[in-house]
């Protein structure tokens, strides 16, 4: 199936939110999404309804801090969503919205220096307009490049990520169905090992039945990114299993691939307590939310690359600490 309307649908959302003047703003979004048009992000923007709200809350305050932005796309799909029976058609992006950090954005001191936000969203189109998106971006990533430290040190690397190092994630053009179905088959084989987190094997064995040896995960700012099976069981997946319990089934809104990439989020993706240190942090077995975007690159028939987005900021909100509003009181180093 091709999804060309679809995308051609976002195509012209993005020209025209990425070239609006402030006082055009509501006016972009409104021409291509829905009247009821849904829009869910992280915190501390959580859900919004409406062109009007979406404008005056999330775009304009960002677009007056971030100036001269620039939308530099890494990985661009369309797909029909597997949790509704493959009805609704869905189309991702992720990469990055870079400019001028030139005013503060959250109670985050500008550095007048090229900045980038890590962002993903899926956007659901019903007869030629948006109807939903889940807009996902990593706001301590933001943080630490003006100067601040958020959380503890962390377990994996912190970097400006790349994208897919075959460099083919920008699908514009119709990609072959049946890759699109062994993407979709390798990101379920991965759900359902993932989801026991009781497999009977070792940690790396079980990650070996869907990863590749070299894998490589791009953890969000607080975890960071990790290389290898070996490294990744030890930099995030065994520390993340050891300091959780009682963790719900997946609740995705959104599953689907094209060609060899493919992708979910959830609204939450899955609650789970916090029993043990997790990213330095005390427990307080508070049950919490995590709000996941993921991305996938396949290779073969295992998975060889992993974008993630956790709203940390609201996950660590429900335990009590506003890592947001910490953050706005410190000055820069």
């Amino acid at each position: 199936m091709s999804y060309e309307a679809e995308k051609q649908v976002v195509l012209d959302f993005y020209d025209a939110i990425d070239k609006a003047q402030e006082s055009s703003i509501v006016s972009a979004i409104a021409d291509h999404c829905a009247p009821d048009f849904l829009w869910r992000g992280f915190h501390p923007f959580d859900e919004q309804h409406g062109a009007e709200a979406v404008a005056q809350n999330f775009w304009t305050p960002l677009r007056k801090s971030l100036t001269r932005q620039q939308r530099r796309m890494d990985v661009f799909m369309a797909g029909a969503n597997e949790m509704d029976g493959f009805d609704s058609v869905w189309v991702a992006s992720m990469g990055h919205l870079m400019g001028l950090f030139d005013t503060p954005w959250l109670g985050i001191a500008p550095t007048g220096k090229l900045a980038f936000l890590r962002y993903c969203e899926f956007h659901k189109v019903e007869n030629g307009k948006i109807t939903e998106t889940a807009m996902y971006f990593d706001i301590p990533h933001l943080m630490m490049q003006a100067g601040l430290q958020p959380f503890p040190p962390q377990t994996a690397a912190q970097l400006v990520q790349p994208g897919p190092m075959t460099h083919d994630g920008l699908m514009f053009t119709p990609q072959p169905a049946d890759e699109a179905d062994r993407t979709l088959a390798a990101i379920n084989a991965m759900i359902s090992d993932l989801g026991q987190w009781n497999s009977g094997l070792s940690l790396e064995d079980e990650l070996r039945r869907t990863w590749h040896e070299d894998m490589l995960w791009w953890g969000p700012t607080g975890i960071g990114a990790t290389y290898t099976i070996e490294r990744y069981a030890k930099q995030h997946a065994g520390p993340f299993r050891a300091s959780f319990a009682d963790r719900s089934k997946t609740g995705h809104i959104c599953r689907m691939a094209e060609g060899h990439y493919g992708g979910f989020f959830g609204w939450p993706n899955f609650t789970a307590r916090p029993t043990g240190g997790f990213m330095g942090m005390p427990a307080t077995n508070k049950l919490g939310e995590f709000r996941v975007i993921d991305i996938y690159r396949r290779d073969g028939d295992k998975l060889a690359e992993n974008w993630i987005f956790i709203d940390l900021l609201h996950f660590w909100k429900q335990q009590g600490v506003d890592i947001l509003a910490r953050m706005a009181e410190v000055p820069k180093t």
